[in-house]
């Protein structure tokens, strides 16, 4: 066997031992080795590969596949090949999620030698970067792809081959099953006693499900961004509309990254003790507010059951006059969309939600489930990959899986429809044709109007009906609410549902949604 074959060979069977079960593969000759070894992998039975011509969507689509905790691998080849992953490994990068950039290589001595598809690859994608040695031996090979296993958050692996880049035969490593070298990627919560005072306000963004699953019991009035557990509902919109004096703080808690809201930001700076929980590795404390931070969860020494009382009620007055102003608004916006979805899908349903506008309806409008799970591209906030990361989520989650993103960021990813495998997953699009996000920022003031539609606003026309048909994907269009609702039934393969909207009356219809929320406590 040669020795390209042969290297390969053993880093797909060591990925496999230590429970790399989804690889994706974008095809190219470099990778051709790893390209063999995984096709004869999953001939075998031993893990599932997904082809994708996109690297850039086939980043995302391991980003979904790895945001459930367990690793999962890209592979693809040398140049820039490369570069088209770093969109997501930035994403993986900023929310600890396990993924594994199987890079092929051309050998060293083809540096800066003008070899067709031959960059620097050596820290490319700026994380921890395990360079295989060329033609490196068994052990050496399967203990650095423990190596990269025990990484927390993203790795890049990176493997010059030399030609023959084809195999000569079948062989394949020892039928041993055990990994190399075992290792522990478990989370353990660790809480310590606390003088927080009773009036301390949690709030949760991005971070470990553990411990913000631990942060979202602790008894305190909770919170939460969309994608993490627990948290009243309306909540971030009372925050936004100005928290009246008798629901604040003395103290807030804040785990993870917690940057959705400009009401969250505004009761950091207003509130003198914040103690920041997050790993050491991303700073905690985005708004530079924090008296204190930790890797631990503070344990409450008492609560203020008055005050407990208080937020409860004041959110169930917040939910009623919220659902009451939507009821008068002519459907669709995008907060009726949220809402309506977070409350029509089954329970053990997986929600992915896109960037700009939808994750913060979601927030705004959108129904806290315990019997659902929420998921989003936090970590840098990006709009690209979405369809990818979410047929990702889809292809794993053992349950029905939707996923709700505006028309930009449906066009930004098109390619991840070109999917060999087409899991249950419904892709609601709201289509405002723009972007509607800038209409709520100060772009979107009056004063801006004249060059809003064309630096902003940006208005694309483009036919989803057709695009999906040329990807031979279901499409339809709704209408009402209940053709929406029905449309959410438990899906069967990939579908898009389409939802039109105007961008026109977006900024008014947030104002009064503030207005609405502060007139409750100003009566």
């Amino acid at each position: 066997m040669n020795g390209s074959s042969a290297h390969a060979r053993v880093i797909v069977d060591e990925l496999v031992r230590n429970g790399v079960r989804h690889v994706v593969l974008c095809p190219g000759s470099r990778n051709a080795p790893l390209s063999f070894a995984l096709h004869q992998a999953e001939q075998k039975g031993l893990l599932t590969v997904h082809v994708r011509i996109d690297e850039r969507s086939g980043g995302f689509l391991a980003l979904g596949l790895a945001k459930t905790g367990r690793p999962a691998v890209v592979t693809c080849t040398s140049g820039t090949a490369v570069a088209n992953l770093h969109p997501a490994v930035v994403e993986a990068q900023l929310t600890n999620v396990p993924l594994i950039a199987l890079t092929a290589d051309r050998p060293v001595d083809l540096y800066r030698t003008g070899a067709s598809q031959t960059i620097n690859q050596h820290d490319l994608l700026g994380i921890p970067t395990l360079h295989m040695p060329e033609g490196a031996d068994e052990p050496t090979t399967r203990s650095l792809v423990c190596r990269a296993i025990a990484t927390p958050g993203p790795v890049h692996v990176n493997v010059p081959f030399r030609p023959p880049l084809t195999p000569d035969d079948s062989s394949w490593p020892s039928s041993d099953r055990t990994p190399w070298t075992a290792t522990d990627r478990t989370f353990t919560v660790e809480t310590r006693p606390s003088q927080l005072p009773p009036r301390t306000l949690v709030l949760l963004g991005d971070d470990r499900q553990e411990r913000l699953l631990a942060a979202s019991q602790l008894g305190w009035p909770v919170i939460a961004e969309p994608t993490a557990p627990g948290g009243l509902r309306h909540g971030s919109l009372l925050l936004n509309a100005g928290l009246p004096e008798h629901l604040r703080p003395d103290a807030v808690l804040v785990v993870g990254r917690v940057t959705l809201s400009r009401g969250q930001q505004a009761v950091l700076k207003q509130t003198a003790v914040v103690h920041a929980v997050g790993d050491q590795a991303q700073w905690p404390d985005t708004q530079f507010t924090a008296s204190r931070a930790s890797t631990w969860l503070p344990e409450p020494a008492e609560h203020d059951g008055e005050w407990l009382q208080a937020w409860q009620s004041a959110v169930k007055s917040v939910s009623e006059a919220v659902d009451d102003l939507l009821d008068d608004v002519a459907w669709p916006t995008g907060l009726h969309v949220a809402r309506d979805l977070t409350q029509a899908v089954p329970s053990g349903a997986l929600v992915f939600v896109g960037s700009s506008n939808p994750i913060r309806d979601v927030d705004h409008a959108g129904e806290r489930r315990s019997d659902i799970t929420i998921h989003a591209n936090r970590g840098a906030a990006g709009i690209d990959g979405s369809v990818s990361t979410a047929i990702g989520l889809a292809v794993v989650h053992d349950g029905p899986a939707y996923a709700l993103m505006g028309d930009l960021t449906f066009l930004h990813d098109s390619n991840g429809l070109l999917a060999d495998h087409r899991p249950d997953l419904t892709i609601v699009v709201l289509n405002d044709d723009g972007g509607g996000i800038f209409s709520l920022l100060e772009q979107g003031a009056p004063e801006h109007s004249r060059s809003f539609e064309r630096i902003f606003g940006t208005p694309h026309g483009t036919d989803l009906a057709a695009l999906c048909a040329g990807y031979r994907i279901p499409h339809s269009t709704v209408d009402g609410p209940e053709e929406f609702r029905s449309a959410l039934a438990r899906p069967k393969g990939l579908q898009v549902v389409e939802v039109q909207a105007k961008r026109d009356e977006l900024r008014a219809l947030h104002q009064r949604l503030k207005s609405t929320v502060s007139n409750i406590f100003s009566r």
